[in-house]
């Protein structure tokens, strides 16, 4: 189902989308309308059919079990006879907080350039330490590319990065004493495509050569790519499967670009993913770091795009996707 621009809203904004969500029931509308754009879809069967139940309007209000009048809009499949809402099969499935909420934090995850963290939102919205972390991991997890997601193919740009901890040589004979307490940095592998722009990033154990050459050969179509990086040897075995050649530059000789070659789009990457998490979150820990490199993905792969059609984009790869708190917490 294609998403179409609510009425009074092709551009969303914090003020924009205060003004015209003004209660819960207003919320509901709002996301029915971005994601279904006026026809709704059954999660459970996928039915698409005129013939749905609304349950009574908003306005008069719906009486729960408890006696506690609820906005929420309920609608049941003519098909499987099954009841949903616009929450139901996404990533807010079963989520208590409020869809007002949602639809804001949405919207500045989307918008900020920095990232925003989990105790900024928690003092904004009035949500607990647990609930806002737990939040913005779930909307991470709706940033990641699914598995429909097709190779890379063109010029490829591929370089890697050490993120947190302390650097190994800094203790010496001391490192195995603190390993438990400063781990090693993680490793960032991290390909960009050149023409289109998009970013693919992950945590790898290593940059041995073949750590880096499975990473490539899982995420590139190589017989018809091109391959750019750095002069690291790890690079020069896998090079040689690009059926459009392997150029490099050599850092250590101070060339960073050779013609059309060069890594400085990673660098850019790397640059702002690195700043973010020194400014913004201050620590990430090596677990949830593949969560906040799909943060960064996403927002990088559509940095053209404006922050309506950054949200737009997000909102349409919410369903199907869950994140319970328990497993978030066990990994």
């Amino acid at each position: 189902m294609g998403l179409a621009y609510p009425r009074g809203m092709e551009r969303i904004s914090i003020p924009a989308l205060g003004k015209r969500v003004q209660s819960e029931a207003d919320a509901y509308e709002f996301m029915e309308e971005m994601r279904w754009a006026g026809q709704p879809v059954c999660p459970h069967c996928g039915s698409v059919r005129e013939h749905y139940f609304l349950t009574p309007k908003a306005e008069a209000g719906r009486a729960t079990r408890r006696g506690k009048v609820s906005e929420r809009r309920v609608w049941k499949c003519a098909a499987c006879r099954r009841q949903f809402s616009v929450l139901t099969g996404t990533v807010m499935h079963s989520s208590k907080i409020p869809v007002k909420t949602w639809l804001f934090v949405i919207v500045e995850i989307c918008s900020s350039k920095n990232g925003v963290s989990a105790r900024e939102i928690q003092r904004k919205y009035e949500l607990t330490p647990k609930t806002a972390w737990h939040m913005l991991h779930r909307l991470r997890e709706a940033m990641k590319r699914g598995d429909a997601f097709q190779p890379m193919t063109g010029t490829i740009v591929a370089d890697e990065a050490y993120i947190g901890g302390q650097s190994r040589r800094k203790y010496g004979h001391l490192r195995a004493d603190i390993e438990h307490i400063v781990p090693a940095k993680a490793v960032v592998f991290t390909l960009i495509n050149a023409e289109s722009g998009e970013a693919r990033s992950k945590v790898v154990p290593n940059v041995k050569g073949d750590t880096l050459w499975s990473a490539i050969r899982a995420q590139v179509d190589m017989p018809n790519s091109r391959l750019m990086t750095d002069e690291s040897m790890s690079y020069r075995g896998v090079g040689r499967e690009f059926g459009l050649g392997h150029d490099s530059v050599t850092h250590n000789l101070g060339e960073y670009v050779r013609g059309d070659v060069s890594t400085n789009r990673a660098e850019n990457y790397f640059g702002q993913l690195k700043r973010s998490i020194d400014g913004t979150f201050h620590k990430v820990s090596h677990e949830h770091l593949d969560r906040y490199l799909a943060e960064f993905d996403f927002r990088y792969s559509t940095r053209k795009l404006t922050d309506t059609q950054r949200v737009y984009r997000l909102m349409g790869q919410v369903a199907g996707r869950r994140l319970a708190y328990r497993p978030l917490t066990n990994p």
